[in-house]
């Protein structure tokens, strides 16, 4: 099955990097002014002096609010060069409300697995350490990092509902991973999957596949079996050497009983927070001139996988995708260096490193209907100079 639209420790360097630089990321996105005595159409703020017409950016973010065909937008957040130069919040929510990732958290855990790379408790291109996949004449034991990241590990997995393939959305891997007899353990259920493809053969879009990601991970911080442990291991990990760094003060995430953090979809965090990330990527990995993540791996993460140009690691790039999926972005109407942090339901972290763009759309839109919501989201990178 191809999927078409996306759905459902710390070392004494980064403990000195979380003092230092967690206070200048946050002052890059926060001013004590940027919130707006909300209004009915809730809370608006564009600065003054962005160097770009007010009127232009208002009307560029308007259509995601006002137009019934976007559905539901909760928030936008617009970085440019740095600073944050607008923030839109529907009535109901403004900058301090936490909401979730959906799929963007992939692109979270893609730079996890990075950081792991960098530290060498983990080999891109060494078969994935996983104890199941050990047995003699397993074929699964082939699987490497990279295919994973990449979605290509050849794992008999169904993201979503398929009607063509008589696939109801509750037989649906993702559904019994997240919500019925997976849910107890997502890695075990994600990881005992047989395969379907050599490895590196077939592109298939899948929330397991980052969960057994997240496994590889926790077990390279921990022998423990133990929930707890597993737990505050990985959640250390997140914390110390990513989201404290980066001042995403508001993010967090979820586990399930085992002790595995959900990574494929459930994080939580503030756009402004979701901004911080979209802008780590777009520096390559750095924060106020310091390298926490190597520019190696945001140029991996940035790379086309070989089974769709539109994918690279854990991330969406803006590249045609092969005959019969549905384009994700938009690449006849922006650069092909444009990449985006894609979450069900219309989440986007969308970045444009030429534009020195980062732009947030938080919200609540059917995969099937986000056209008009790619569209505009198009003509705000329009709105703003290369």
């Amino acid at each position: 099955m191809s999927m078409n639209k996306p759905t459902l420790a710390a070392t004494a360097f980064s403990l000195c990097a979380t003092l230092i630089l967690a206070g200048c990321s946050a002052a890059a996105v926060e001013d004590k002014d940027a919130v707006n005595t909300p209004s009915p159409k809730g809370i608006i703020r564009i600065v003054d002096d962005s160097g770009i017409s007010k009127d232009r950016i208002a009307k560029a973010i308007a259509p995601l609010f006002e137009d019934p065909a976007m559905s539901e937008t909760r928030a936008v957040v617009i970085m440019h060069r740095g600073r944050l130069v607008a923030e839109r919040y529907a009535p109901g929510y403004d900058p301090y409300t936490r909401l979730i990732s959906w799929s963007m958290a992939k692109s979270i855990v893609g730079t996890l697995v990075g950081l792991m790379v960098a530290d060498g408790r983990l080999a891109l291109d060494e078969p994935a350490p996983v104890p199941e996949w050990k047995s003699p004449g397993d074929p699964r034991a082939k699987i490497t990092l990279r295919q994973l990241l990449n979605m290509a590990s050849g794992l008999d997995h169904n993201e979503g509902d398929d009607p063509a393939n008589g696939i109801p959305i509750y037989e649906a891997d993702t559904t019994r991973m997240l919500f019925l007899d997976g849910r107890e353990n997502v890695a075990r259920y994600a990881e005992s999957r047989p395969m379907e493809a050599a490895p590196g053969e077939k592109f298939e879009y899948s929330t397991p596949t980052t969960h057994i990601l997240v496994d590889i991970m926790t077990r390279s911080l921990t022998d423990s079996k133990n929930p707890e442990v597993r737990r505050d291991a990985m959640n250390e990990y997140l914390q110390g050497r990513l989201f404290d760094p980066l001042g995403m003060t508001t993010a967090f995430a979820e586990y399930d009983r085992n002790g595995t953090m959900l990574g494929g979809s459930m994080i939580h965090a503030t756009a402004r927070d979701w901004a911080k990330f979209g802008e780590f990527l777009r520096n390559n990995g750095s924060v106020r001139s310091a390298q926490l993540l190597p520019t190696s791996w945001t140029r991996f993460m940035k790379t086309s996988s070989a089974g769709d140009a539109a994918y690279g690691g854990q991330i969406w790039l803006n590249k045609k995708r092969p005959a019969g999926r549905d384009q994700v972005l938009f690449p006849d109407e922006a650069s092909s260096d444009v990449f985006s942090a894609i979450g069900h339901l219309g989440q986007f972290t969308l970045v444009s490193p030429k534009q020195q763009l980062t732009v947030v759309r938080l919200g609540k839109t059917v995969d099937a209907e986000l056209d008009p919501v790619n569209n505009q989201l198009a003509r705000i990178l329009a709105a703003f100079p290369d």
